[in-house]
């Protein structure tokens, strides 16, 4: 920073050399004093990034935890009386139907695992669980996998970026 600062005729007569070698040498200088600036505000967004999922990963455990209790008691009375088809639809959580159900987006609302449930699920069981025909249960399940892949790649590109800084950081 001292070296951008000083004066370019001051530096080139120090250095013993031009003030055009000297514009050039303060520029880059300029331009690693930015790049680490961008990193470092890359670095807290991504750390507020996280610390926000946390946040909310915690706070939707808080929620779902009282309703686990209860559906695990309601699996083992229906475990003895269901049949092969209504299991399949039980395999999404009521949580889960009803976000599909009530959410413009439905896609958006669910977790990551939400979202593969309801990718494995069949698409005409689906459809019968939502009360909806089998073309929009399709039609759901097929953004719901756009926003699973869009996910993944989100953190594979969050590794990347947490492996390149850590690279970076271990540099003289």
């Amino acid at each position: 920073k001292v070296l951008i600062d000083v004066p370019r005729s001051d530096l080139a007569e120090e250095l013993a050399q031009s003030e055009t070698k000297i514009q050039v040498l303060q520029d880059t200088l300029q331009q690693v004093l930015d790049r680490r600036e961008e990193e470092r505000q890359s670095r807290q967004l991504l750390e507020l990034y996280l610390e926000a999922l946390k946040t909310e990963d915690s706070i939707l455990s808080k929620v779902a935890e009282p309703q686990a209790a209860p559906r695990k008691e309601m699996d083992v009375v229906d475990t003895g009386t269901s049949s092969t088809d209504a299991s399949a639809t039980t395999a999404l959580r009521d949580q889960v139907l009803s976000a599909l159900k009530e959410k413009p987006v439905p896609e958006l609302c669910l977790d990551s695992q939400d979202l593969e449930l309801v990718l494995k699920e069949d698409a005409a069981a689906l459809a019968s669980a939502l009360g909806w025909d089998k073309q929009k249960a399709g039609a759901l399940q097929e953004a719901c996998e756009q926003e699973l892949s869009k996910r993944l790649q989100q953190v594979q590109a969050l590794h990347s970026l947490r492996s390149t800084s850590k690279g970076k950081q271990t540099l003289p």
